[in-house]
């Protein structure tokens, strides 16, 4: 079953697409920074996941594949046949799940801190169980020292608390179903298959998806180019945008 995504677009209709897709427990304002540096030359589209920000909770479990279905919902919706597209973590996965079942459309591709297959499959259905029993409130305090570090939390608070307001105002099923689509993605095997131009960029300080996880990717990905964050943790796109927008630039 399709969700129906909340999805809004900055920067001239006639522009060349640029599709942004969010992390786990984050909204459309995770790319503020992203819609400041790139609207001026782009159509800037965000969406939330289903079941976050304002976009339509639908209960039980879904997959990677569920999920990039519903932003091709999106972008239909919006008579976006071609696009360029830059996701973090899930988000980054929806993306090559793009590259893998509809490259035809995607023209340039960057993965953030995201990977192939991410870390001890079997523990997402149980944070995702948790999360439906108790929410996501007791998830608060570890993206402290992983969503950023806890310098940067301590060098800009009121940003480091607009992230963590995301996470508390995510619904518990959206979340756990998001969680549920983490613990079964794995196209590692497939990586050989992606040929769109594809950017990867990891967070030197990430403990979610570690440098050398994320590297992976571009060692799989046929003529990617392999960027790392010095000081970042796993959203280096709302911590180190100046960085990030530099490299995103460059490929796109």
């Amino acid at each position: 079953m399709t969700a129906r995504l909340h999805a809004v677009e900055d920067g001239p209709a006639d522009a060349p697409v640029l599709v942004l897709g969010p992390s786990l427990g984050t909204d459309i304002g995770l790319f503020d920074a992203q819609v400041a540096a790139f609207a001026d030359g782009h159509r800037v589209i965000r969406y939330d996941l289903r079941g976050h920000g304002r976009s339509e909770v639908v209960p039980g479990p879904c997959t990677v594949a569920d999920l990039a279905d519903d932003v091709l919902a999106v972008l239909d919706r919006l008579g976006v046949e071609r696009f360029s597209y830059a996701g973090v973590s899930i988000g980054g996965a929806i993306g090559q799940q793009f590259a893998l079942t509809v490259p035809e459309r995607v023209e340039k591709l960057a993965l953030i801190a995201t990977s192939a297959q991410f870390a001890d499959p079997p523990s997402w259905a149980v944070r995702a169980e948790q999360v439906r029993a108790e929410g996501t409130a007791f998830l608060v305090p570890s993206r402290t020292g992983t969503w950023f570090t806890k310098e940067f939390a301590e060098r800009e608070p009121a940003e480091a608390e607009r992230l963590l307001a995301m996470l508390r105002a995510t619904p518990a099923e959206g979340y756990a179903a998001c969680c549920e689509a983490i613990g079964t993605f794995d196209v590692r095997e497939r990586l050989g298959e992606i040929r769109t131009p594809t950017l990867v960029i990891a967070g030197a300080q990430d403990p979610a998806t570690p440098v050398d996880m994320v590297r992976r990717l571009a060692d799989g990905i046929p003529g990617a180019r392999f960027v790392v964050v010095p000081g970042a943790g796993h959203l280096p796109n709302a911590t180190d945008p100046a960085a990030v927008d530099e490299e995103l630039r460059a490929h796109l």
